[in-house]
């Protein structure tokens, strides 16, 4: 076992706030409308270009693993506000050198640190108490039109293409943004759906650079119960590789042998799988499971109405044009 170097008091903490101002130094250049982009080296292929806070705090790792430290507690900071909000990390990463910069000082001047860290509760639900009062809800399309196009840098025409995506889709619904490959920005409303379950295990990722998996044209099964036994999907999942597309299990839960075989198979190449808790309880998930069927023109799989998992066939799974699954969605 490798020794451990340990530092402790006033040394600790100055080779942290290294690290976290270096990280913050980086990120900070980006803030607001009048930000600048940064250039991220990448091992394979072009440089990366960007304004978005979160992907220049990810790209940051330091040689010295006290100020590495620093720098992943607030890289941390950046990535909680980007899971909560999907914007506002550069904004979080400056308060959050901020705060520690200041709360280091006052630790330095002899300030007991739980006192500081119960007076910084107190003050962040204040000012979330006096942000909340100044908000200006978004009541119509050219509020929307106009967060969007500052959140596109300052492009018009994506501001507009936004606000009139969640006309089309509501509040509650889904938009994502993909590179296209001609020189027009277009819109595509998609009938679909999302619910609140994420994969089982992070080996079936195939975009770690958003960590999340991304399928294209899957068979989905749908199962009303545990799988834990890989025996009884054998046919499924020989009858999915015949075809060549990928797999995507929604069931009560998906565990132990089966799991792991279902890992194995993805990393190995042989079947692209990725399994997923199906959402609800009890009652509501036999009905959030039949919705899914509904949609995805699938069959669930139930011993409740005499189906068993290992006689399923291809004309029982669903179809889906593509999935797409993150850590918690």
């Amino acid at each position: 076992m490798a020794a451990k170097d340990v530092k402790f008091g006033n040394d600790a903490r100055v080779k942290m706030l290294r690290g976290v101002n270096v990280l913050a130094d980086a990120v900070k250049v980006t803030l607001g409308p009048k930000g600048r982009n940064v250039v991220l080296d990448k091992s394979f292929g072009a440089p990366t270009i960007t304004k978005d806070g979160v992907s220049v705090a990810r790209e940051i790792e330091l040689e010295d693993k006290f100020e590495n430290m620093g720098a992943q507690m607030v890289k941390e900071v950046a990535s909680k506000a980007n899971d909560a909000a999907g914007d506002g990390t550069t904004t979080a990463t400056v308060l959050a050198q901020a705060i520690i910069t200041e709360g280091l000082k006052a630790v330095a001047a002899g300030m007991n640190p739980m006192d500081l860290k119960r007076g910084i509760d107190k003050a962040v639900t204040a000012a979330v108490e006096e942000l909340k009062a100044l908000s200006v809800p978004c009541s119509d399309s050219k509020a929307i039109a106009q967060v969007g196009t500052i959140s596109a840098n300052s492009d018009e025409t994506v501001g507009k293409l936004i606000a009139e995506a969640m006309e089309k889709v509501g509040k509650e619904g889904v938009i994502t943004v993909e590179e296209g490959t001609g020189l027009q920005d277009e819109l595509d409303v998609v009938e679909g759906m999302q619910f609140d379950r994420g994969y089982l295990s992070p080996y079936f990722i195939n975009k770690p650079e958003t960590g999340s998996v991304e399928l294209e044209s899957p068979f989905i099964l749908l199962a009303d119960k545990k799988i834990s036994n890989i025996r009884e999907m054998l046919p499924v999942l020989e009858a999915v590789a015949k075809a060549g597309k990928p797999l995507v299990i929604i069931a009560e839960d998906v565990e132990g042998e089966a799991l792991a075989t279902l890992v194995v198979n993805t990393m190995r190449g042989i079947v692209k799988v990725a399994a997923v808790k199906a959402p609800g309880f009890g009652d509501r998930r036999k009905a959030m499971l039949q919705d899914i069927a509904t949609l995805t023109g699938g069959t669930v799989i139930s011993e409740e109405i005499g189906m068993e998992l290992e006689k399923a066939t291809l004309e029982d799974l669903g179809q889906a044009k593509r999935v797409v699954i993150n850590k918690d969605t």
